[in-house]
């Protein structure tokens, strides 16, 4: 093509002329001159569609005559034609290339994994799904993989993924690290620097803490502003979008409520759950209605139909997920339970703290405002809770919530002599319904322990200072006796624990072993682990106190401090992925303490021991 400089005298009948549409050429059908300055043009745009313009000689400048040069002149831009022809065949791969995403991320996918993006999930336009394949299956990957191929094939450019709060920063990691899909996570911060004042429209690729939606009415009113529309919406752990059946009524729970709204919001919409039925009927038909609300909304009448949701959903237990030769993926799963009696002061102690939990709880019954009880519930709940985890544990969780409740005791008298009247529950202290309970169930390990602390240490059902400083002279009671089975040694289940890590690490456990075969473990017929010096184990605990005791005894028991590493809440994420490393590649660290922060996440697939010290 030549493009030559422009006078309206050149514009003759089928010339070609750039500059009236933006971006295109039009063809010229008629002039019609009004004097000297100024002509009317009429022409036909690419579409065929004719039009006029009134043009001037100011216009000139801004028209350029495209003349035909010669035939294959070959005398065009090649850097910009391969440019523009690249472009071309990248838009077109997905027809050449079946599994176009597979190839371009940095994963090896499993059959189970290509089946349920490319045979189960990819052909359904608009795709209304449930996949709920079992833990380890790698969900993540095959959520990742179907967004890459949406996005290859020009289906998918705004993305919005739901999961619990624990679970931000992993989805993020996973999806660039592996795919190079560039997610942003929703926080206050960004809400509030938003240019267009909607964060959400701004932005095409988001992840969102599933409480932080559901819960804020505010972010809930932008996210459903009449432009914010999504391609694809993804709910992690949807089974937390749960709504339940209590006799005739229906109980719709926030997060049911945001699964409603997130599933008018978008095309394409995935729900991914390794548990998504908790064994009533009803409930589960309510949940599939997030789906498809035509189908499984309305009454549910017992035994009158169950629903088939084959076309909706995907299952697949561990035990058919395969390797490519038709091995089993997971290795078999052992499970059994040590049980252990308690020594006499421990059942003592154990039993003084039930009864003063118990003591509370009634009294928090009696209280008016319902918030207030439902806080000293959780408070007393976790109290039980680390009871049964360690003798270190309840000790330190009387003696803190022995020292607050006598500082709110002092302030209540420095007020009180100032003649001024003051509640005795803090005005401070976060106070809790259930649904603020099952959000702090889905919140990162490290809020929910300095929840858990403020309420454990603060949270009383006293309504008066005299009744205040009886429940603190109760506390010193049980403080003492918790102190005096802490210092006496005597703590029956490290005992067992002590037994079993000695069966596998220890060298004399490892001649004995080779000298004599030991009988089978305990009260079952399942043989210890083969004892090596290079094994490696997992140990899960809920509470830091118990986690702080149990590294102090397990080094002691080794002889080598670095022969333990700790993962809790308070640990960043790039401090947990060396510590997660070091645990996989160095021989020299044997066993792994963690809360339940390890769990959220985090591949330990290393070891093939675990222990659960606490009841989860």
């Amino acid at each position: 093509m030549q493009h030559l400089t422009m006078q309206l005298e050149k514009l003759q009948t089928n010339a070609a002329i750039r500059g009236i549409l933006p971006d295109a050429l039009v063809t010229v059908v008629s002039v019609q001159w009004f004097g000297s300055e100024a002509l009317e043009l009429t022409y036909k745009t690419p579409a065929g569609k004719v039009a006029n313009e009134l043009l001037y000689r100011h216009d000139e400048p801004r028209l350029e005559l495209v003349e035909q040069g010669r035939p294959w002149s070959f005398d065009g831009d090649g850097a910009l034609f391969r440019l523009v022809s690249e472009a071309h065949r990248i838009r077109l791969a997905h027809l050449f290339d079946p599994v176009l995403a597979v190839h371009t991320s940095m994963v090896d996918p499993l059959p189970h994994q290509i089946t349920a993006v490319y045979e189960v999930m990819l052909p359904r336009q608009p795709l209304r799904f449930l996949l709920a394949d079992d833990p380890g299956a790698g969900k993540t990957i095959m959520a990742g993989l179907l967004i890459k191929e949406l996005v290859a094939r020009g289906d998918l450019q705004r993305c919005l993924i739901v999961c619990p709060g624990s679970l931000a920063e992993q989805w993020q990691d996973e999806l660039y690290r592996r795919f190079h899909l560039p997610f942003e996570i929703l926080t206050n911060d960004k809400l509030e620097a938003a240019r267009t004042g909607n964060w959400f429209l701004e932005t095409n690729l988001v992840i969102a803490r599933l409480d932080k939606l559901s819960r804020n009415e505010d972010v809930q009113q932008k996210l459903q502003a009449p432009d914010c529309r999504w391609d694809l919406v993804v709910c992690d752990e949807a089974h937390k979008m749960s709504a339940t059946v209590f006799g005739n009524e229906v109980k719709y729970t926030k997060r049911y409520k945001l699964g409603q709204i997130l599933s008018t919001l978008t095309r394409h919409f995935l729900l991914m759950s390794a548990t998504p039925h908790n064994g009533k009927e009803a409930d589960f038909q309510l949940f599939m209605a997030l789906l498809d609300g035509d189908r499984f909304e309305g009454r549910f009448r017992d035994g009158v139909h169950t629903a088939d949701v084959s076309d909706l959903m995907r299952r697949m237990v561990k035990e058919r997920l395969l390797k490519f030769d038709g091995t089993p993926l997971f290795p078999e799963r052992i499970a059994y339970t040590v049980p252990y009696k308690l020594s006499d002061p421990e059942a003592a102690l154990y039993q003084a703290v039930t009864e003063y939990v118990r003591e509370e709880f009634n009294r928090a019954e009696a209280l008016e405002n319902d918030k207030r009880a439902g806080t000293v519930g959780f408070a007393l709940t976790i109290l039980q809770r680390r009871l049964a985890s360690s003798p270190e544990a309840i000790y330190q969780s009387l003696r803190r919530r022995r020292e607050r409740l006598e500082s709110r005791l002092r302030e209540l008298e420095v007020l009180h002599r100032g003649g001024q009247a003051a509640p005795i529950f803090a005005p401070s202290l976060p106070t809790l319904d259930s649904d603020d309970v099952d959000d702090l169930d889905e919140a990162p390990d490290n809020e929910v322990e300095a929840a858990e602390e403020a309420i454990l240490d603060q949270a009383t059902a006293a309504r008066s200072m005299a009744e205040l400083r009886i429940e603190i002279d109760t506390l010193r009671r049980l403080e003492a006796q918790a102190l005096a089975v802490r210092r006496s040694g005597n703590d029956t289940k490290w005992c067992e624990l002590a037994s079993l890590l000695g069966e596998v690490f220890t060298p004399a456990a490892l001649a004995d072993r080779i000298e004599e075969p030991k009988a089978p473990y305990g009260a079952g017929s399942i043989p210890p682990p083969t004892p090596s010096p290079h094994q490696k184990l997992v140990i899960f605990t809920e509470h830091r106190d118990t986690l702080n005791y149990l590294e102090g005894r397990i080094t002691t028991l080794l002889g080598r401090k670095d022969a333990v590493v700790i993962i809790h809440g308070g640990i960043g994420r790039e401090a947990r992925l060396k510590v997660q490393e070091s645990f996989k590649h160095d021989p020299e660290v044997q066993v792994l303490l963690a809360t339940d922060a390890a769990g959220e996440g985090i591949n330990l697939q290393r070891a093939h021991l675990m222990v659960n010290y606490d009841l989860p």
